[in-house]
């Protein structure tokens, strides 16, 4: 591992005065990315918003080329969207699906896009079907496969759920899809920036991301992935000025690539900030990022399950660096404020954010602690130390 951790905690000078466990919720900015965003907004108020994006017009095409690294792919295969879930809406609500299809999903799901089935599913006629889990609880490859039939038109799964540190194996899954010629639609919004994510590997057809969380992004700011081969299958389902061209009274046109999933008014500033985080895990690399990410979030777990009374819930044969835990006397709502209090961040999950997830059957929320590549060893003592009320 190459990473210097003096320069990045330097370029993240919160680090002096709060331990930030909290990086699955919304990491924090490292200095070059807080700085792009301020010089764009500052130089909009300079010169007004219209001039200062055409000034920026060399970053923001460097957008796309950018996340076309990251992911492995194409430039022309990248889309600017305002956050994770419209990004996975943009893909799913333009998929060609129709009734009596079926959907594959596992019971990971987070709530956003399982809602999104129901709605079509009532809409359209779909079928929603859960596969099962596995033995490590992640999909179980085997009874994937067994499922699918002639009807079967979607898999669609996160790659990393929002509620534990499972990460499901989305590269097998997606030799199970391309061998079926199914759509894969693939919720990568907590693995992209923790983690080498390679849609190319992977095989999936779509794939949604946020910028705030392992990407140290802005709020507000996320991009979807769509493969060249199936751009002319899709419908998206809005158009406006920076997606379409208006030929005559009669036709329309969608503009080539899948900018055609974007619309024209964006958070300027975001996007330059989104690109120049990709830049700054780049720089790094994900290879770098993955391997700290994983064994800080082993020690993590591994001193935790030593706190009487705390017991750490994380299924999947792989893991990443979300870390949910129990704690026996005290609710996960409460030690969040108490760790809070003393400038400790995590947060804690509940049953409505994964009503299918088995290990909510007793109904008790889960707090959850995400580490980064900018955390330290000291910080993980001295978090275990605090969960344990020393």
């Amino acid at each position: 591992m190459n990473i210097d951790l003096a320069a990045v905690r330097a370029d993240t000078p919160t680090c002096a005065s709060l331990l930030h466990f909290n990086n699955a919720g919304a990491s924090l900015a490292p200095q070059p990315v807080y700085d792009a965003v301020i010089a764009h907004l500052d130089l909009e108020r300079r010169i007004g918003a219209y001039e200062a994006e055409d000034a920026a017009r060399e970053q923001l095409e460097g957008f796309y080329t950018s996340i076309a690294k990251l992911l492995c792919c194409h430039g022309d295969e990248i889309a600017h969207v305002e956050n994770a879930t419209r990004a996975w809406d943009m893909a799913f609500y333009s998929l060609p699906l129709e009734p009596g299809d079926q959907i594959l999903t596992h019971s990971s799901e987070y709530a956003s896009n399982f809602l999104g089935y129901l709605q079509q599913a009532r809409r359209r006629g779909l079928e929603v079907s859960v596969v099962p889990s596995d033995e490590y609880g992640q999909v179980d490859i085997l009874a994937l496969e067994s499922m699918i039939t002639d009807r079967t038109r979607l898999i669609s799964i996160n790659h990393v759920p929002t509620q534990s540190g499972l990460v499901n194996p989305a590269e097998k899954i997606g030799k199970i899809a391309a061998r079926h010629g199914i759509f894969y639609l693939l919720d990568a919004c907590q693995s992209v920036g923790q983690m080498q994510v390679d849609v190319s590997r992977i095989k999936c057809d779509l794939l949604s991301v946020t910028g705030r969380k392992f990407l140290r992004g802005p709020r507000g700011t996320g991009f979807l992935y769509v493969r060249r081969s199936i751009l002319d299958k899709l419908d998206p389902p809005f158009v406006d000025l920076r997606s379409g061209n208006w030929i005559d009274q009669d036709h329309f046109e969608f503009y080539a690539g899948a900018r055609r999933f974007e619309n024209w008014e964006s958070d300027v500033a975001g996007r330059v900030g989104l690109a120049r985080a990709v830049d700054y895990a780049l720089d790094i690399g994900l290879d770098n990022i993955e391997q700290r990410v994983v064994k800080l979030a082993d020690q993590l777990r591994t001193q935790l399950a030593r706190v009487k009374g705390v017991t750490v819930k994380d299924p999947g044969e792989h893991k990443c660096g979300i870390v949910t835990f129990f704690k026996e006397d005290e609710e996960a709502s409460a030690l969040v404020a108490r760790l809070r209090a003393r400038q400790i961040n995590i947060s804690f999950t509940t049953p409505a954010s994964a009503r299918l997830d088995e290990r909510f059957t007793d109904k008790q929320d889960f707090a959850r602690a995400s580490v980064h590549y900018f955390n330290s060893e000291i910080e993980v003592d001295q978090f275990c130390n605090a969960v344990s009320g020393l």
